[in-house]
């Protein structure tokens, strides 16, 4: 009998896709275009303590395949996050992710403490790529050490599935991932934006505001595809892949390279109808191919050379 439902560890999804982190909102902003209930689970915008403004415009410019943002974590904090969002959420029945993000390790590990307790919420995404203040502003995610004390601090207090994001902008990401795993991280998803800037020639100034940003789009496809490959390779831990995914084609790649689930994010903007689309044309496929089940694709080009 054919499915799609996916295990990641002890998480259980209807299918293998999700809507990445900021690209998303709380999907208030889809709700009219499509049924947000289809999804395999929506990762909501990253979540702080308290509410956050964000950063100065501009804090979005398209590049050639892709997309520069440096929106800056903008978000209502937890409290609002509590009282409105997660009911309505809630109330409708999407299965909810929640990224939780913070400048010091407390900020994230309060962050997990209190949404124990929330109801509806099927797993935690600690976005690792945020500064460290306490680090002099290197990224959590950058460093095993520094991982490594985050992920264990915040496993100590989460009962449900942590995943951690990791950042791609780093020299190894296979020594990354294997830290966050021997501190007990559940689930990695990959990959983070790649840091980059575009200047304006004719003003020789850098066109965002915080003058770099987060490049995601197809441009970052094989990037992503890669670590995905060397991730897998490096760690026993189920993955979700994620950077360009526009097409069953481009799901199909992060699958065999050794995704278990896959991430939609700039994909949305461009096309709001392409979570959807993509469950459809898995569907297809795997009945197309006489296959059962879109896990038996994780992993399928290891091996072959």
């Amino acid at each position: 009998m054919q499915t799609l439902q996916i295990e990641l560890g002890s998480l259980v999804l209807k299918n293998p896709f999700m809507a990445a982190s900021g690209t998303f909102g709380f999907g208030e902003e889809y709700a009219d275009i499509m049924d947000l209930k289809v999804l395999g689970a929506l990762v909501v915008k990253g979540l702080t303590l308290k509410p956050q403004k964000g950063n100065k415009p501009p804090r979005v410019v398209e590049t050639p395949a892709g997309m520069l943002n440096a929106i800056g974590l903008q978000n209502p904090g937890l409290d609002s996050f509590l009282a409105r969002e997660l009911p309505r959420l809630n109330q409708q029945g999407i299965p909810v992710i929640v990224n939780i993000n913070g400048a010091e390790e407390n900020d994230f590990v309060t962050l997990a403490r209190e949404l124990q307790e929330a109801p509806g919420i099927l797993a935690l995404e600690l976005n690792v790529s945020c500064p460290n203040v306490k680090e002099g502003g290197m990224a959590f995610g950058t460093s095993p050490v520094v991982l490594s004390g985050l992920v264990e601090k915040v496993k100590r207090v989460c009962r449900m599935p942590l995943i951690v994001k990791l950042s791609p902008n780093v020299t190894d990401i296979g020594e990354i991932a294997r830290a966050a795993e021997r501190s007990g991280a559940d689930i990695l998803s990959l990959i983070n934006t790649i840091k980059g800037m575009v200047i304006d020639t004719h003003t020789a100034t850098p066109l965002l505001g915080n003058l770099t940003g987060g490049l995601s789009g197809p441009a970052i496809r094989p990037v992503a595809v890669r670590m995905v490959y060397e991730v897998f390779q490096a760690t026993g831990l189920p993955l979700i892949g994620m950077g360009g995914v526009t097409s069953l084609q481009d799901a199909l790649e992060f699958f065999m390279a050794g995704a278990s689930a896959v991430a939609v994010g700039a994909g949305n903007f461009v096309a709001p109808d392409t979570i959807p689309r993509l469950i459809a044309d898995l569907q297809s496929y795997l009945e197309n191919k006489g296959l059962n089940s879109p896990a038996v694709l994780t992993g399928l080009a290891h091996g072959r050379y």
